[in-house]
């Protein structure tokens, strides 16, 4: 079997919060929770979730944008946790990120020129002239004209902007891109164009991408498997076309059903929306057992006192006492 490009292994991250009282232990949050996925190169590995699911968290960790508390991230058998920061700045190179909103991750009072070259200048590759050709190639490359090298944020339309954004973490020629909601601020219509162009990239270039988003629909478009997040654990994870045509884990199903970008099709197994009610149980004192059995249809007692463990059933991973199909 090859060794995967990105390899985590029971990644966790937890966030000290203030003490109650002078002499009450500090309490914990824990957004993730021993999360374990493997990204193969030239593939696309999606995360979803709800809002507070730990999902970007996750991203943010594994490219040490967060602090992990335990596990491992190992990129290209490198384990990044492990790295000095001289070390890690070394590797900046072959991850890059692209910003959720395109309107505040570029700077308003630098020409785009400037934008999509400081990496580049930071990193100190190539010469000022090698930089420069780089900066048009990229531009002709997501569909932006060389006329508008000089122009500034504010000239450009949010689809643009993105394209600026991508061209910007290209240059490079990172091996891994994790994108975080990239598309979400953008018009439907625009959002399919940079789904496309993404797409696009990821053959041509053979990049890989750890892509974050809250949009099934747009998870299915680019990625070729998918992981279910729920209060910072992987409830279900398998190769996107079995786990959208058949999921298993009622979370997964609930999600499915909600999605208005996914067409109900009975054939798609996910016609009649489960009843899933209440709030997630607080990540400050997960629940002893299953996180979603309070607001799942087919919780037992063994829910509420034992956590399920990924378990492969089929051609998907799933943490769940009572994996099933959904009713149709």
């Amino acid at each position: 079997m090859t060794a995967p490009l990105l390899d985590v292994r029971d990644l966790t991250v937890r966030f000290a919060l203030p003490k109650p009282s002078l002499f009450a232990p500090r309490p914990h949050l824990e957004a993730v929770r021993q999360v374990s996925f493997r990204l193969d190169a030239g593939k696309a590995f999606g995360i979803v979730g709800e809002s507070g699911s730990g999902k970007t968290t996750t991203a943010m960790a594994a490219i040490r944008l967060t602090r992990a508390s335990g596990g491992q991230v190992l990129l290209d058998g490198e384990d990044l946790l492990q790295l000095d920061d001289e070390a890690m700045r070394g590797k900046r190179r072959d991850v890059q990120l692209i910003f959720q909103d395109p309107y505040s991750s570029l700077n308003p009072r630098a020409r785009v020129v400037d934008i999509v070259r400081e990496p580049m200048d930071l990193m100190e590759i190539g010469t000022p002239q090698d930089r420069l050709d780089r900066v048009r190639e990229l531009f002709e490359l997501v569909g932006l004209r060389p006329d508008q090298l000089n122009l500034f944020p504010h000239q450009f339309s949010g689809g643009q902007r993105q394209r600026i954004s991508i061209a910007r973490a290209l240059t490079t020629n990172p091996k891994l891109l994790v994108c975080d909601e990239p598309v979400s601020a953008l018009d439907v219509a625009i959002q399919a164009q940079i789904l496309n162009l993404l797409a696009d990239l990821k053959d041509r270039l053979g990049l890989s991408y750890l892509f974050i988003s809250h949009d099934l629909g747009v998870v299915r478009h680019v990625c070729d498997h998918v992981a279910v997040m729920y209060l910072g654990k992987i409830v279900e994870s398998g190769p996107t076309d079995a786990l959208f045509e058949a999921p298993q884990h009622p979370y997964t199903q609930a999600l499915l059903a909600a999605a208005p970008s996914l067409a109900r099709r009975k054939s798609r197994g996910y016609v009649r929306p489960l009843k899933v009610s209440g709030d997630p149980p607080s990540p400050i004192n997960p629940p002893p057992g299953c996180a979603f059995a309070e607001r799942c249809p087919r919780a037992g007692d063994i829910c509420r006192s034992t956590p399920p463990e990924l378990a492969r059933s089929g051609a998907v991973d799933i943490a769940c006492h009572f994996p099933g199909p959904p009713e149709v």
